[in-house]
């Protein structure tokens, strides 16, 4: 595939704009060969509603997403590459990224979309900053990314862990700032 036709979504699950995990996963993105398009979505500026589990209901099937819902799934299902960009919330991804997560299983049930089909083949990638100093607390939140992957038929494309706790904090994590100029290489 030619640089030209990847298309990174940058999926950012902090409740913070701008925060250590975002801009570790800009650093990131700023190694990208220019013809690779990205796009970047705050999922707090569209939130989704709780996810409700009805496929024991009737045939199992769910309505075509609406509104945000909507939005997330074109854009998922357009992009090549997905980038969930978490930080480490209680040793998992942040409550916006798991609603967003959740909602792929009313995806893979809404007729004609055929979701898992279309994933197959896409790499997800990881990228967190964690309050202590131990990548080890971070496990929880890889593995669950993983197994998403794993589930999808994706490629898993690896985690870039960085830390920090207060704004900025992760400019002075060398390590993972020289991690970040090749994690997408």
């Amino acid at each position: 595939m030619s640089d030209s036709e990847r298309t990174f979504l940058f999926l950012v699950g902090s409740s913070r704009a701008d925060g250590n995990t975002e801009t570790l996963a800009r650093r990131a993105a700023e190694q990208l060969p220019p013809a690779v398009r990205r796009r970047w979505i705050r999922l707090k500026d569209l939130p989704l509603p709780l996810f409700a589990d009805e496929r024991h209901n009737g045939d199992g099937s769910y309505p075509p997403p609406a509104g945000h819902a909507a939005t997330l799934l074109e854009a998922t299902l357009e992009a090549t590459d997905l980038v969930v960009v978490s930080p480490l919330y209680w040793y998992s991804v942040s409550t916006s990224t798991k609603l967003y997560l959740d909602h792929w299983s009313g995806w893979m049930r809404v007729p004609g979309v055929d979701f898992l089909e279309r994933m197959r083949g896409k790499t997800l990638w990881s990228v967190t900053v964690l309050g202590g100093q131990d990548p080890a607390t971070a496990a929880p939140l890889v593995g669950t990314l993983r197994h998403t992957a794993a589930y999808a038929g994706m490629r898993w494309g690896g985690a870039l862990l960085g830390n920090g706790t207060r704004p900025g904090d992760v400019l002075r994590d060398t390590a993972a700032l020289s991690r970040a100029k090749t994690f997408f290489g």
